[in-house]
């Protein structure tokens, strides 16, 4: 029969990897027999093998709704729509195919790649860990696929690697290990993996998709801007990519442009509500507050349920929820339909909605809930910080420095705002970004690289006896190489811009010796009021203490000493900015602040809530009101709750804003 000649001929010229010669084979049996889905199937194929993905679309789209019952129909669609970067309309057509047929040997790990890509982590696990069971499977994934589902990466990782011993090239296990490296917090080794993973199989675009959001990550923005960039030029309409690279401008500072990739997605795919979410996010970094509500408020109408639109909307500290929102968490919270970064994000949401109400009973056990899932997905480990500031007291002395006096960088471009999170350094930051010789960046990643590139190991503490065995000339190529990695965030030609990663006071000893003439500020606050703060607040990543009280009271209590330390064996190094000071008399403190910088007074650090710029932290919207004692005393509301934090502090809260004698 000549269609069925013609079909046969058209899968032979297929698997001798010959698109073309099957596409004409396949259209001359779609003349004679239109409603013939195999040979649909197999041209959708071809086509999408020419790189002819809207024809191929178009087909594979008719035989799945013509054969709604036919796995190969919605697999084929899946397929397609993932290289068309539609990664919600592939994730849908593939979890279709895969409840018609869930042994099929490749189903689970597509939709896993796709659900990644929608940044459903959960769902993405799920789907791995089900790949991984699907016979034959090395049964050293299987259980390493489950590990990592739970979390277990230290169960996974000699799994995945025994199996890579026998089979160094299978790169679906490299991708695995790489995750597994990721989260033990290990990215020299999982850039490793897929950088191995883009050797073997250079086109592999989940792979690569990764390295982008490893490197951005990193905080390497520029490199993570090459990977995307790689991306969009082998397939330029793939949304998935536009999304990263978006992210990653948005990381650089070039706001409008994230904005404009956001945009040219939702042109297209109007119903993606993460990229309403992250153009909501731009849109509130750069002030334009009003449009960056509707975007979230976009994206909660396209998918109710996502978390961090509604964190989004608490954490600008000024929306007002309605008794609709509020009703419409807590029916959320109470079904077990939510992913766990969902119900997190929601209950973190839900506690400043009813705090904002004066519900307080309520309003802490949101807190507390979303606090302890995530204190479960990211434990912390206080014996770690303790440790290395011990390590750091004992072994940085007074004469350690003198010893190495005048080594370093000599450029004092950097100013560093350091302490806790929620301390004030916002303000710190806004107050002399008014300044016309100063300019704001952000939290800036780079000095944390360059102490995590002298460790020796995996422990934390490890870079200080590294530090003690560096010559001159050493010193001076890091100060030069943070100079140069962060040239990429200074965007104004200022002689003078800002750091504010609050984690920096932990290396305060590294920077002395790498950028002698840098200016460290320690903006600090109540410990009380900074830790329940802190509590209270769901960081985007860094900042695993945060989630246990005592865990803060602890690490506000080492952060203390470890500054006294420093106020020890650099006298006058470092300026301290006592938050309830500042906002009691403004002029006073930001005089000080600005002799301290060496930069001469000017009347618009009076004023910094005029200042128009960029602001990525949570304190974005408070810092564009003027400055005011507003909310120093809100943590009392929640005073009978916090003993964990008051114990933790010790002799810390009753010395505050000095150190314990």
């Amino acid at each position: 029969m000549l269609t069925a000649r013609l079909l046969q001929e058209g899968i032979a010229a297929l698997s001798a990897n010959d698109p073309a010669r099957a596409v004409v084979a396949l259209r001359a049996l779609l003349d004679a027999e239109p409603a013939n889905g195999d040979a649909k199937l197999v041209l959708s194929e071809a086509l999408r093998r020419l790189g002819r993905l809207k024809e191929a679309r178009d087909l594979a789209l008719q035989d799945a709704q013509a054969r709604p019952g036919w796995f190969g129909a919605h697999r084929q669609l899946g397929v397609i729509m993932g290289d068309l970067g539609e990664p919600v309309a592939a994730s849908a057509a593939l979890e279709q195919a895969a409840q018609l047929n869930a042994l099929h040997p490749t189903i689970w790990r597509e939709l896993g790649d796709q659900l990644t890509l929608v940044g459903d982590v959960t769902g993405a696990q799920e789907a791995y860990a089900r790949h991984a069971v699907i016979p034959p499977v090395d049964a050293r994934l299987v259980q390493a696929a489950e590990a990592l589902r739970v979390n277990e990466h230290a169960k996974a990782l000699p799994l995945i690697e025994a199996f890579l011993q026998e089979f160094p090239a299978d790169i679906s296990a490299l991708r695995m290990r790489a995750e597994a490296h990721a989260r033990a917090d290990r990215p020299v080794l999982a850039e490793k993996d897929l950088r191995r993973c883009l050797e073997l199989a250079p086109r592999y675009g989940i792979a690569r998709h990764g390295l982008g959001q490893l490197l951005m990550g990193l905080g390497r923005l520029e490199e993570a801007r090459e990977q995307a960039s790689i991306l969009l030029r082998q397939d330029p309409d793939n949304r998935g990519s536009k999304r990263l690279l978006a992210a990653v401008l948005n990381g650089l500072g070039e706001y409008n442009e994230a904005a404009r990739l956001y945009e040219s997605v939702l042109d297209s795919d109007p119903t993606n509500a993460r990229s309403w979410m992250s153009l909501g996010h731009v849109l509130k970094t750069v002030g334009r507050t009003d449009e960056g509500i509707a975007a979230y408020r976009r994206s909660l109408a396209l998918a109710p349920n996502l978390g961090e639109s509604w964190w989004s909307l608490a954490n600008l500290k000024t929306v007002s929820f309605s008794d609709e929102d509020i009703a419409r968490m807590r029916s959320a919270l109470s079904g077990g339909d939510l992913s766990t970064t969902d119900r997190i994000n929601m209950s973190f949401a839900l506690g400043k909605a009813l705090e904002g109400r004066h519900d307080y009973v309520e309003a802490f056990a949101r807190y507390s809930a979303g606090a302890a899932l995530q204190r479960r997905e990211t434990p912390y480990d206080a014996d770690r910080l303790t440790s290395f500031v011990q390590q750091s007291v004992s072994s940085l002395t007074r004469e350690f420095f003198e010893e190495r006096k005048g080594c370093g960088e000599t450029a004092a471009d950097p100013i560093f705002v350091v302490g806790l999170p929620r301390a004030g350094s916002t303000l710190v930051e806004q107050i002399l970004a008014s300044h016309s010789a100063v300019e704001g960046t952000m939290e800036l990643p780079d000095l944390q690289a360059i102490s995590q590139s002298l460790a020796t190991d995996s422990e934390f503490s490890s870079y200080i006896p590294v530090l003690k065995t560096l010559e001159r000339e050493a010193l001076a190529a890091l100060g030069a190489r943070y100079l140069q990695t962060t040239r990429v965030q200074r965007k104004l030609g200022r002689p003078f811009f800002i750091d504010k990663m609050p984690n920096n006071f932990q290396h305060v000893g590294l920077l002395h010796l790498i950028l002698p003439n840098a200016k460290i500020i320690d903006a600090r606050r109540h410990p009380m009021a900074c830790g329940w703060s802190c509590f209270k607040q769901h960081f985007a990543l860094g900042q695993s203490f945060s989630y246990d009280l005592a865990d803060i009271g602890r690490y506000y209590a080492v952060y203390v000493r470890l500054m006294a330390h420093y106020d020890d064996v650099l006298p006058g190094r470092v300026h301290r900015v006592v938050h309830e000071a500042l906002v009691a008399d403004p002029e006073t403190h930001i005089r000080a602040l600005l002799d301290y910088c060496d930069l001469p007074f000017e009347e618009a650090c009076l004023r910094p809530h005029e200042t128009a710029r960029a602001i990525k932290t949570a304190s974005s919207e408070q810092v564009r009101r003027p400055i005011s004692a507003a909310g120093l005393d809100d943590w009392r509301a929640f005073e009978q709750w916090l003993t964990p934090l008051r114990d933790a502090l010790g002799p810390v809260l009753d010395a505050y804003p000095n150190a314990p004698a």
